[in-house]
């Protein structure tokens, strides 16, 4: 059964390292969450290890630019893991071809740096990158139809950047690469997931752990708001979990997002089927 808590300091003693999301829980998308930092520098403090695991499609140190571009302070975490990095890695290695068709807006074009691969056109391409929607501004997965269509016509695979349906900045919901990928895959077309909840990002994860303590075991804590990536990637790859009930899945819990109903995080849990250890409103 979930076990509910009041803070991160009520469980920290049982583990050495946490994989920490981003979005929803360290920050808004705009500002990072006072309380969470707190928290994050509590941990660190203690001689534990943080390590910022976002399933955003970018690099790590551009991820570093966007939370100081907000005002995030650097003593929070130890080092950074991107899905955009997981993904960046499988493009390289050309497994999806060098002739590659790229969903997603103009400002992310430098996820392809280094790659040595060939943007085209759908009707020419190997494979699918989606990074993102083309403008998140507006457009939904039913925009896609079209592209969608074409792409199960020629049996093209997708290598999704970010699994990750929605995001909300500020007050504002987002849909996210994952969202067209999994009307790809609903459609029969064949998708690869460079994050949260699959292997990729923490093979990256655990590297960049053994790198900064050294050999495991390890006792790692996953956190975050995403039930289906944060905790089910921790619970399929052995991790712990703690689900912060007052982020992207508030608005269906309700309540206060800082101290949720037990019983509602209980049917939401339920529903989900997915069963974190424990459960918080938001991290503190």
């Amino acid at each position: 059964m979930t076990r509910i808590i009041e803070s991160l300091e009520d469980v920290a003693d049982h583990y050495d390292a946490l994989y920490c999301d981003l979005w929803g829980c360290y920050h808004n998308g705009l500002a990072p969450y006072p309380a969470a930092v707190a928290a994050l520098r509590a941990f660190r403090a203690a001689g534990k290890t943080v390590i910022l695991m976002t399933n955003a499609p970018r690099s790590a140190d551009q991820v570093a630019g966007h939370l100081a571009r907000m005002g995030a302070p650097t003593d929070t975490h130890d080092a950074i893991v991107s899905s955009g990095d997981a993904a960046r890695a499988e493009v390289a290695s050309h497994r999806f071809g060098r002739r590659v068709h790229y969903l997603g807006p103009e400002r992310d074009l430098s996820f392809f740096d280094g790659a040595e691969v060939e943007l085209v056109a759908a009707e020419k391409a190997e494979s699918v990158i989606a990074v993102g929607l083309r403008d998140d501004s507006f457009e939904t997965p039913a925009h896609y139809a079209d592209d969608i269509a074409l792409w199960k016509s020629r049996a093209l695979p997708m290598l999704c950047a970010n699994p990750d349906l929605i995001v909300d900045r500020g007050e504002t919901r987002l849909y996210c690469a994952g969202a067209v990928a999994a009307a790809y895959e609903a459609a029969g077309g064949v998708v690869t997931h460079s994050g949260k909840p699959h292997a990729p990002i923490y093979r990256l994860g655990a590297a960049r752990l053994n790198d900064l303590c050294g050999a495991g075991p390890h006792r790692v804590l996953a956190v975050g708001d995403g039930i289906r990536t944060d905790v089910l990637g921790g619970l399929n790859h052995g991790f712990d979990s703690i689900f912060l009930a007052g982020g992207i899945a508030h608005d269906v819990i309700g309540g206060d997002p800082e101290n949720p109903d037990p019983e509602a995080v209980a049917r939401f849990i339920a529903a989900e089927g997915v069963r974190p250890t424990y459960a918080m409103g938001r991290l503190r």
